[in-house]
């Protein structure tokens, strides 16, 4: 497909790359200090660097608000935006189809079957038990759709797509079938299915964290070889490009990358599938530039919709996959539009 090759009408030079990804840095930052001083109790933009830097003297009630409240919850935002940008990204270069995203696979089918499972059966759960029973799900599901797909010793991308939404339309049910059973904590089982990251927490972090940052480098590192794959396998093939090895490695980082943010945010969809579009026709398909770029304004755009999700009925919030949803769609019929 056109739209995957790269753009040789400009050319990708060190000195382009830095620069735009400089760009992206500095609004990601500007999005992260908004978000830090808006909400149900603003906090001006001094106190907040104050609070983050020590640079100048803040009150003790702006910096519980700032350090404690606001900052793991924008550094969760980020994290989930930037990792299902480059999850969707990399299966978009993997299957050759600008329509895939992290959830077709049906991965988060099964981190929220694991969610559903552990609220209705544990109470008083912490911040340990459901993401572990998430990534496990999630786990499960991985195995279970690369068992599927994989055929004659390589994985067949229209296999993988095929058996990822069977197997997410399975566990989607028995998500369903669960939460009719057990209807003691229905609220908190509901929004998990919509996202939401209002129990953000260091804890949450540190889950899933370092398995999404780690799953991110080997992205960066094949974007050439997603390059090659775009002019087909067999030129690929020539090229020195190993593609069944490819394949799997890649099905790999967006089933792991896909299982951690979810085991700590809920299903927050459209991000990665929409993101790496937009970037895509902002920068062009060089996956050298698309893959990090879209690590940046993922996490921009994801810190964005949570910071309108908690502020926009303040005190009170929505969840922010409604957010990205209502944003999401209509983008989306747009670019549908487009081709």
């Amino acid at each position: 497909m056109n739209q995957f090759l790269p753009d040789r009408r400009s050319p990708l030079t060190p000195r382009r790359l830095a620069f735009i990804l400089g760009v992206l840095t500095a609004i990601l930052a500007s999005a992260g200090l908004l978000a830090l001083s808006v909400g149900s109790v603003a906090v001006p933009f001094r106190a907040v660097i104050g609070s983050c830097t020590g640079l100048f003297p803040v009150d003790s009630l702006e910096r519980l608000i700032v350090i404690d409240i606001r900052l793991p919850r924008v550094l969760l935002a980020f994290l989930v935006g930037a990792g299902l940008s480059v999850a969707g990204a990399v299966l978009q270069a993997l299957l050759r189809n600008p329509l895939a995203e992290p959830y077709i696979l049906g991965i988060s089918s099964g981190g929220t079957m694991g969610t559903i499972l552990a609220i209705a059966l544990a109470s008083g759960i912490g911040h340990i038990v459901a993401p572990a029973a998430s990534f496990a799900g999630s786990a499960l599901v991985m195995l279970l759709v690369y068992a599927l797909a994989h055929r004659r010793g390589q994985l067949e991308p229209y296999t993988l797509l095929l058996a990822g939404v069977m197997v997410g339309a399975f566990f989607n049910a028995l998500v369903l079938l669960t939460v009719a059973l057990f209807n003691q904590e229905l609220r908190n089982a509901f929004l998990w299915l919509m996202g939401n990251l209002s129990g953000a927490s260091m804890d949450a972090l540190l889950i899933a964290g370092p398995l999404t940052l780690l799953a991110t480098i080997p992205a960066f590192v094949f974007a050439r070889q997603y390059n090659l794959i775009a002019t087909g396998d067999e030129t690929a093939l020539q090229l020195g490009v190993d593609v069944r090895a490819l394949r799997r490695r890649s099905y790999a980082i967006a089933s792991i990358i896909t299982g951690a943010v979810v085991s700590v945010s809920g299903v927050v969809g459209f991000v990665g599938l929409i993101i790496p579009h937009v970037t895509r026709m902002i920068f062009g398909p060089d996956h050298r530039l698309l893959i990090p770029a879209s690590f940046l304004l993922g996490g921009t755009f994801l810190i964005l919709a949570d910071t309108l999700a908690r502020t926009i009925i303040a005190p009170a919030e929505i969840p922010v996959g409604a957010v990205t949803a209502v944003i999401g769609a209509p983008v989306f019929i747009y670019l549908l539009r487009r081709r």
